[in-house]
């Protein structure tokens, strides 16, 4: 096996496992009460890679309560809660996003667009400069 290969598989590993602990902390954290799941509720976490910093959270607070989404708790930067009583569905039709999405990702393709054009830019010169002195 390569370096790079094992590399890649403990990165993996790793990634794996922070999911894993992510996964354990929000079931430690979302304890439901009774009346929650009796009394006609529904919930859900939803999720942003780059986080809900400045407006974002504002943003997204606005959007789900478009939905009869209403903020239960903010766990950290990139996790939010929500619940909404389950007669809410019945509007669904008329909602303009999904009323059951899980992750906020305004702007982040911007942001990996980016990464990816300096990442090439990069690359090009690096190859450029190899080329340039292994032609000498």
């Amino acid at each position: 096996m390569s370096a790079a290969a094992a590399g890649a598989g403990a990165a993996a590993a790793a990634a794996a496992a922070a999911e894993a602990q992510r996964r354990e902390e929000e079931e430690r954290l979302t304890s439901y009460t009774k009346e929650d799941l009796t009394e006609g509720w529904e919930f859900k976490i939803v999720r942003s890679g780059l986080g809900f910093k400045g407006d974002k959270f504002k943003e997204l607070c606005e959007e789900e309560a478009k939905n009869g989404w209403q903020l239960v708790e903010k766990f950290d930067e990139t996790r939010v809660r929500f619940k909404r009583p389950i007669s809410a569905r019945e509007n669904d039709k008329y909602a303009e996003i999904d009323p059951y999405r899980t992750t906020y990702s305004k702007g982040e393709a911007k942001v990996v667009l980016v990464t990816l054009g300096i990442v090439f830019f990069v690359s090009a010169v690096i190859i450029g400069i190899v080329v340039f002195f292994a032609t000498r």
